[in-house]
């Protein structure tokens, strides 16, 4: 039997839209849902293997059913299958259906008496779906001067005004999880494990030709001493490393290489060597850094009171005379 859609666009495209309809519904993060949960990945394996079994079963049907048909019936079939989608009875059909467009045939019915130069114009009624879509606003109209401008409803500004701080809220959400979206001012410094593992992994790979794998240095300054050339602290650290050095004799800039997150994975990792003084490490250069706020406090000791030592009167003369 003739399918409007054949077989092989049907099959796919209904497959694509249960997949889309699977991974919007379904919240799983950063990956995909066929990927995070395999049962997913089962449901389209079995939704698949059914569309394709139930294809097969019609088209053993419809073989079936056009073997039992006589001759007669066979050349009908036939006929029909071989009229295009415009001359079929049910695209006729919907076509009065939607605009109720009278046929040439019958055109001089609804002829006006108008004549332009041999040019004549024909009396058709609108058709309904533009009516329907007019007689929708009218009602949209009514219900929308109730409501704004009777019972006063919000106003336009008050609806921008929410609608920004909603989506500020979500810019806010996105960016934590967008790691590459920090910069030097949003920058955090990192001190779990895992992230400090990371980040001696790309220090290792391009940091350590220049600056040692113990970061004492070599043709890169000292990085485990209190001494820094550009500012030591995690926002120092990460613009260094983003735009480079000081011209000229400084390192490149690592923006290109390395991601804003990982920029920032190394720079943790550079302020947790301070202090581990590797053997032979490189003289300090620079200056002494120190985070902005971070007072140093001296003690102050407190005065000892001298103790007076208190005379005891024993008798009533040397009381009279302390008395006196």
């Amino acid at each position: 039997m003739k399918k409007l859609i054949p077989v092989y666009v049907r099959v796919p495209i209904l497959f694509a839209l249960v997949f889309m309809a699977l991974e919007y519904f379904i919240d799983s993060g950063d990956k995909p849902a066929f990927l995070k949960y395999p049962m997913v990945s089962v449901f389209l394996f079995v939704f698949l293997f059914l569309q394709i079994a139930i294809e097969i079963v019609i088209n053993a049907i419809d073989k079936v059913t056009y073997a039992m048909l006589s001759e007669e019936q066979k050349q009908k079939l036939a006929e029909a299958e071989a009229l295009g989608i415009t001359d079929s009875a049910w695209y006729k059909k919907m076509k009065r259906v939607f605009t109720k467009s009278t046929p040439m045939e019958q055109e001089d019915t609804i002829m006006l008496d108008h004549d332009y130069d041999g040019i004549k114009e024909l009396d058709n009624v609108l058709p309904p779906w533009w009516v329907y879509l007019f007689y929708g606003t009218v009602i949209f109209a009514v219900f929308y001067m109730v409501r704004f401008h009777i019972y006063n409803d919000y106003t336009q500004d008050e609806e921008f005004e929410t609608e920004m701080a909603v989506a500020k809220l979500a810019v806010e959400e996105y960016k934590k999880t967008a790691k590459d979206l920090v910069d030097a001012e949003t920058v955090t410094l990192l001190t779990e494990a895992g992230d400090l593992s990371q980040g001696k992994a790309i220090f290792d790979t391009n940091c350590a030709a220049c600056h040692r794998a113990d970061g004492g240095g070599g043709i890169g300054p000292n990085l485990t001493d209190e001494f820094w050339v550009l500012g030591g602290g995690i926002k120092n650290i990460f613009t260094t490393v983003t735009k480079g050095g000081r011209d000229g004799k400084g390192m490149v800039a690592w923006k290109g290489v390395l991601k804003p997150s990982e920029i920032q994975l190394v720079a943790s990792y550079i302020i947790s060597l301070e202090g581990t003084n590797p053997a032979d490490a490189k003289a300090a250069e620079g200056e002494v850094w120190k985070e902005e706020g971070a007072e140093e406090t001296e003690e102050v000791e407190e005065p000892i009171e001298e103790e007076v030592p208190i005379k005891t009167v024993e008798t009533e003369e040397e009381l009279q005379v302390a008395q006196n």
